[in-house]
């Protein structure tokens, strides 16, 4: 692997941190959209417009492998999933420097569907990092070393079924003792392994749809701690102790469902593209016993997997068709805002901004996060673009934005002077 150092830049450097199941202490971004699986980041101090260029890039790492993941932070270290030569691989990298550690195979390269590589984003707990891999390979490995301690495939061992011919893009969830992912199929769509070993624990015999791309959340209902599925036929909540289902709505999707639902309140909201678009639910749990009603539903927020953030009472995404980048109230589904002053893509947030990039042409932008509308706050072209779409997630963390591009990842020091 080449590293490029960018000179006279100062790089921080935090102190390894321990983390609780998948939370992290500080700034840490463990696993898929932070540790609370909601795209927020914590983050303070950081730059509130950035200079005409952008704001300063402190390092960048090459040769990575092609692919989609995102990246996870911690302790230190940055950890993402590439294809490089024969194998897909778990790859970890020194935060200050972007220098790679180690690298450990996790499957075999390539891909359904025109788009090559790894498309989820590993999972770092403790001293052991998580990664599920495109044809179903999951391991878990060492951090210090990427030492193997466990394998299994969701396919071959699991009889997993997809809902289309993608392959496996979902980020693995690690909850307490457990880690939790979907393999989806006859079996049971959610299955619970041991995080130590990798033996089962449960399946979700009651739900045996079939698997999307989308990633589990962890949400506490009615007292009873559950995992949320959204699958190609259904939402669900699925009771973390026992695989059991505690209750279902039906919501059928199509071609690809992606991006990771959003619960609060009682509420869970989900979306997906190929103009399906969005649905409300509230769920109940009065004496025991759960029930899902539907609160509203509208193709208003047709996101497709750039991911839509809950940010107080109201929703922020993009939407395909007519709408471009829109602000939707929560609690009823009715637009508040939308723009289309950049294209299609992703959005993260931190510190009062959310941070956009174009999936076509990489570009990134800044804009305040608030619901009076579109309000710019710099933007700038991504250099080195490749060819490929600019589909990983951004990140930010420990006072850096971490930007993947198939085999570079660059860093860009965010953090106000």
């Amino acid at each position: 692997m080449k590293i490029k150092l960018m000179l006279g830049v100062a790089l921080g450097l935090t102190g390894a941190l321990g983390l609780t199941g998948a939370l992290a202490a500080g700034t840490d971004w463990p696993q898929w959209h932070g540790p609370q699986r909601d795209n927020l980041s914590t983050e303070t101090g950081l730059l509130q417009q950035w200079p005409a260029g952008g704001p300063a890039l402190a390092w960048k790492a090459e040769e990575l492998g092609g692919g989609f993941s995102s990246v996870a932070v911690a302790g230190g270290k940055v950890f993402t999933i590439g294809d490089v030569g024969d194998s897909a691989c778990v790859e970890a990298l020194d935060l200050a420097s972007g220098k790679l550690l180690w690298q450990a195979k996790l499957g075999a390269t390539g891909g359904g569907g025109g788009y090559p590589g790894p498309r989820g984003t590993p999972t770092v707990d403790g001293n052991l990092i998580y990664a599920l891999g495109q044809y179903g390979d999951l391991v878990c490995l060492q951090v210090a070393d990427g030492k193997e301690v466990w394998r299994k495939n969701l396919n071959r061992d699991f009889g997993g079924k997809m809902m289309s011919g993608w392959g496996n893009a979902e980020s693995v969830l690690v909850d307490g003792k457990q880690l939790v992912c979907t393999p989806g199929g006859q079996q049971g769509t959610v299955l619970a392994l041991d995080k130590q070993t990798g033996a089962t624990l449960w399946r979700s015999q009651e739900l045996t749809d079939k698997a999307t791309y989308s990633s589990l959340i962890a949400v506490d209902i009615g007292g009873v701690h559950q995992y949320i599925v959204f699958t190609d036929a259904h939402v669900a909540g699925i009771a973390s102790a026992s695989g059991k289902v505690l209750w279902q709505a039906e919501r059928i999707g199509k071609t690809a469902v992606i991006p990771t639902p959003i619960y609060k309140d009682n509420q869970v909201f989900v979306a997906s593209g190929y103009k399906i678009g969005c649905n409300a639910f509230k769920v109940s749990a009065a004496g025991g016993k759960f029930g899902a009603e539907q609160i509203y539903a509208n193709t208003d927020m047709v996101n497709h997997h750039g991911g839509v953030i809950l940010l107080g009472d109201k929703l922020y995404g993009y939407s395909d068709g007519s709408g471009g980048w829109t602000c939707m109230d929560f609690k009823t589904g009715k637009v508040v805002w939308s723009e289309k002053q950049l294209g299609k893509g992703t959005l993260s947030y931190a510190d009062g901004r959310f941070y956009l990039r174009d999936e076509g042409t990489g570009t990134l932008a800044l804009i305040e996060a608030s619901p009076e509308g579109w309000k710019e706050c710099g933007r700038f072209s991504q250099p080195d673009r490749s060819k490929a779409k600019a589909w990983p997630h951004l990140v930010i963390s420990n006072g850096k934005l971490f930007v993947r591009d198939q085999g570079t990842l660059l860093c860009y020091d965010i953090k106000q002077k």
